[in-house]
């Protein structure tokens, strides 16, 4: 059975691999866990170190709950990230993740 609450800020996370041509500046490491499934949904939670990525993002919601950065999305908008900010993702979006203090989110994905 699946717990009825978990620490979010402190859960340890699984380490996820960050492709070498997507670090565009310097040493970041990622982690994930899923926690739910919900309804055809998945809920987990995703860290970032310092740095700065690029990626290819899938449909997703997610909510800050912890550091600091920016994501920016190719056509040049770009979402200031802090505790309380909630972000739509949307599958196929280039986005580019600059962390200045280690980013942890929880996400909603379909």
């Amino acid at each position: 059975m699946e717990p009825r609450a978990t620490d979010a800020l402190s859960l340890a996370l699984d380490d996820l691999p960050l492709d070498a041509d997507a670090v565009v500046e310097g040493a970041p490491s990622a982690g994930v866990a899923t926690l739910h499934q919900l309804g055809g949904a998945e809920i987990g939670i995703w860290e970032l170190t310092a740095g700065t990525v690029t990626d290819t993002e899938a449909d997703e919601v997610f909510a800050v709950i912890a550091g600091s950065g920016t994501v920016t999305f190719a056509d040049g908008e770009s979402v200031a990230l802090r505790p309380g900010v909630v972000v739509r993702l949307r599958a196929g979006e280039q986005t580019r993740w600059t962390v200045t203090e280690t980013l942890r989110k929880v996400w909603v994905a379909p």
